[in-house]
């Protein structure tokens, strides 16, 4: 019989990493604004990647060895170290991000036993935000390419919905494992042809010196895109191409293709019983099916409002049309899926710049919003300041209501918006100077906190701003949305 006592040495190797007594490393993160102490031999025992860390690392005169790592954030690199000193990993009060973000910090720190946990926690538990994400999501894990139950989950998605991936803006710098792997399947929601166009197309993107007309392109041309496609052309299925579609799509680029394999294909499409030297793929099953019904991109907002705060952002004395936006309006928090404390505004809305903020109020039609060319930024420490005032002519806070639209630019530069320091960012949400979130109940929606004013420093047309809302400066939400805002191509 074996007696185990895992939870009191877990505890006990807990209370070692907390002993500053002992230690022989030090760990310095975002640019040494951080450092962390740790004891080698737990290192090097619990993770490959500081084995290998420590042997090339001389120590100091004191014995003491330093590692830097500038990528990685304090909060993830604590939760690291809890793990490799008492196997503790605990997500309450943490964002679905943030345990994506952790998965590839232990996917990078070789802990396979906490990546494959992360990985299948995601996708037993968190499939709605890996859906909402998809596209981020895909691009990362294929960028790694270990991840082989989240590759095969979005694999899945994607096989049903290729125009996720194909048809999205950024479909050119798909990673070359991501279109490989798509390619092998058999189940691929899609016609051949245009299977074989968008391939064509990735490739070409790669190689963007290539002429724009095929039939210009020299021989190096044709060898350039060949050895770019190299991994790609075995996938494709050209004996189930109909003969205009090989005659049309194909032949032109028939310098791309093994002499052997064009033959072949010539020979099926004159006599098709006759045996080929080419290896025949199946040909791809395909499924009645249909996209759902695409969602809005707000709950809050119209293409109208997006239209409106777009001109705004260009300061045109016109507004655009829906059909001429220039910028796509992402949503990168929602506050009935995200939820509404403060504090996750923080976490999740950390590093984006041109940004857009969206309020419905309670109990009335208006919508309050603002618009932050700069970054926020989460990392204030400034103990005894609410937080640090943000240079910028660009920010403007507005009001939608009744279809009367009301814009207000911030005529004082010096305090456009705030970024909030840590201890603040409990009770105060995205803050403009005039107009910001804020609850004592770590909800916006439950108490009557959330502010406007709008007769300081955003002037403008403040005097008719007040005309509207002199009944009311505290207000209540129903909802709140955070987009940011990027330009098409």
């Amino acid at each position: 019989m074996t007696f185990k006592f895992f939870d009191k040495l877990s505890q006990n190797f807990i209370e070692l990493l907390n002993d500053k007594d002992d230690y022989n490393v030090i760990i310095e993160i975002q640019n040494k604004e951080k450092s962390f102490t740790a004891h080698s031999n737990i290192l090097k025992y619990r993770s490959p990647y500081f084995r290998k860390e420590l042997e090339n690392v001389q120590p100091n005169e004191n014995n003491i060895k330093t590692i830097n790592k500038s990528n990685i954030s304090a909060q993830i690199f604590d939760f690291i170290l809890k793990y490799i000193y008492g196997g503790i990993v605990n997500f309450e009060n943490v964002e679905t991000r943030f345990i994506f973000d952790l998965m590839l910090a232990a996917n990078e720190f070789e802990l396979k036993e906490l990546t494959n946990k992360l990985e299948t926690h995601l996708i037993d538990t968190k499939a709605s935000w890996l859906k909402t994400y998809f596209s981020f999501i895909y691009r990362t894990i294929f960028r790694e390419n270990t991840f082989k139950k989240l590759e095969n989950y979005c694999n899945n998605i994607t096989a049903k919905h290729l125009s996720l991936i194909f048809d999205s803006s950024d479909f050119a710098s798909l990673p070359e494992s991501a279109l490989v792997s798509l390619l092998k399947r058999d189940d691929l929601q899609m016609e051949e042809g245009k299977i074989w166009d968008y391939v064509i197309k990735w490739g070409i993107a790669q190689n963007p010196t290539l002429p724009t007309n095929v039939e210009e392109w020299s021989k190096e041309n044709f060898l350039t895109l060949k050895t770019t496609l190299q991994q790609c052309l075995p996938y494709i299925r050209y004996f189930h191409l109909s003969s205009i579609e090989i005659f049309d799509k194909i032949r032109p680029y028939k310098k791309v293709l093994d002499k052997q394999l064009w033959e072949d294909i010539q020979q099926n499409l004159a006599a098709p019983g006759r045996p080929v030297k080419s290896i025949i793929l199946p040909v791809r099953s395909t499924l009645v099916t249909e996209l759902p019904p695409q969602k809005p991109f707000s709950t809050i907002i119209s293409e109208e409002h997006a239209a409106e705060i777009s001109s705004w952002i260009d300061r045109k004395t016109t507004t655009y049309s829906t059909t001429n936006i220039p910028y796509k309006f992402e949503l990168i928090l929602s506050g009935t899926r995200d939820g509404f404390a403060p504090q996750t505004f923080w976490n999740i809305g950390h590093g984006y710049a041109n940004t857009v903020v969206i309020a419905k109020a309670k109990g009335t039609d208006e919508i309050l919003g603002g618009y932050n060319p700069l970054a926020w930024d989460n990392t204030n420490n400034h103990f005894f300041s609410i937080g640090k005032s943000m240079e910028t002519r660009d920010s403007f806070i507005f009001s939608l209501k009744n279809g009367n639209s009301i814009l207000s630019r911030a005529e004082n530069k010096i305090w456009a918006f705030i970024n909030m320091s840590k201890n603040s960012q409990n009770v105060f949400g995205p803050y403009f100077k005039d107009f910001f979130l804020y609850s004592k109940k770590s909800d916006f929606t439950l108490d009557n906190m959330n502010y406007c004013n709008f007769d300081s420093s955003y002037l403008g047309k403040a005097t008719e701003f007040l005309l509207l809302q002199s009944h009311r400066h505290r207000f209540s939400i129903v909802n709140y949305e955070v987009f940011k805002i990027v330009r098409k191509s």
